[in-house]
């Protein structure tokens, strides 16, 4: 039991970013760092009222610290460009470890077995690239019309996502979970077409098995590639634009955004890996958004409808809503208060 308290409250103080001086702070030096210290080696057990102001302090249920632990994250990839600290990045990673085993409790009640698996997609060149995105396209039976609700998609294909409130360093990470599932996360402040670009994006890392030769700034930008591809396939892509264009106009460029949720953004970088314009006119283009604030405003604008990841949610109420669970349960499920989930579940 002390080893379970020791490291709930390790990870619930990572969770929330605070030190251990922190920590007492926040507890008004009720105790020293050197008592935070002892719990979170196992040493020392804290009373009860000063177990209840730790679960005050750290937003966790008195439950939460003797909670046994059954999460573990392997093969962590932060989508680059993501400039967290180390502090920053083990608290992501703890909030997702502590999300992901409610996950896996709602998913246990109701006997759901999930596991991820692919068949070592090996990428040697940028055409492949290419291949991999339309064999996944036939495997999940996506057609050419562009992904409705991509979010969905994941999740019926074994594949956990979770949204986290976060700061806005940080876009996404993917990784394994207790070695047989995966999971992509993202911040929840990102717009439609930045959510859709990070989840592909991570899923590339899942997916693609990249070979040795390949450095790791030409994975991240495979990655991209397979990300824009699986958005919008290279041929729909040029029947739409045609080739060698020196100029594109906007409007068309929003009419392609507005149905395949893909940000103006990768619609040029997608144009550029094409040919359809140069180098040159791709640097253009970045020119002009940081000289023109009102084409910038114009060009980063979100035009698709935004997605959520509610599987998780939905099998809560759904166990709510059977008698499977408490009103209890559920709340420290979700983690929240049983008065909000009480309104929420809506009996209808």
């Amino acid at each position: 039991m002390k080893n379970v308290f020791a490291n709930r409250l390790k990870q619930a103080r990572i969770m929330q970013g605070f030190s251990m001086e922190q920590l007492c702070k926040k507890l008004d030096n009720i105790i020293t760092r050197q008592s935070v210290s002892k719990y979170e080696t196992g040493k020392m057990m804290p009373d009860s009222t000063t177990l209840i102001s730790l679960s005050n302090a750290l937003r966790v249920s008195v439950d939460y610290f003797f909670r046994p632990l059954t999460i573990t994250i392997d093969n962590v990839e932060f989508r680059k460009g993501s400039h967290l600290s180390a502090k920053q990045i083990d608290s992501i990673k703890e909030i997702v470890k502590d999300k992901l085993e409610r996950y896996f409790e709602i998913e246990s009640i109701f006997d759901i077995k999930t596991k991820f698996q692919h068949n070592g997609l090996s990428i040697q060149s940028e055409s492949d690239i290419y291949s991999i995105a339309n064999q996944i396209k036939n495997d999940w039976k996506l057609g050419d019309d562009g992904i409705n609700n991509l979010i969905e998609i994941l999740e019926e294909n074994n594949i956990k996502v979770i949204e986290i409130d976060a700061s806005n360093s940080f876009k996404g990470l993917s990784g394994t979970v207790n070695g047989d599932s995966a999971v992509i996360v993202f911040n929840q402040k990102l717009d439609a077409e930045s959510k859709r670009f990070t989840a592909l994006h991570e899923l590339g890392h899942l997916i693609l098995d990249f070979d040795t030769s390949i450095n790791e700034k030409q994975k991240e930008d495979f990655c991209n590639l397979f990300a824009v591809e699986m958005l919008i396939s290279r041929d729909v892509f040029m029947n739409k634009l045609g080739m060698n264009r020196h100029d594109i106009s906007l409007k068309e460029l929003q009419d392609i955004q507005t149905q395949y949720g893909i940000s103006i953004d990768s619609l040029m970088y997608k144009a550029k890996s094409l040919n359809i314009i140069t180098p040159n006119r791709y640097k253009t283009y970045f020119i002009n958004k940081k000289n023109k604030p009102l084409f910038k405003e114009k060009v980063e604008e979100s035009r698709y409808k935004r997605e959520e990841s509610s599987r998780f949610e939905r099998l809560v109420f759904r166990a709510l809503a059977s008698d499977i669970i408490s009103i209890s349960k559920a709340s420290t499920l979700l983690n929240l208060p049983i008065t909000e989930v009480r309104n929420q579940l809506n009996l209808v």
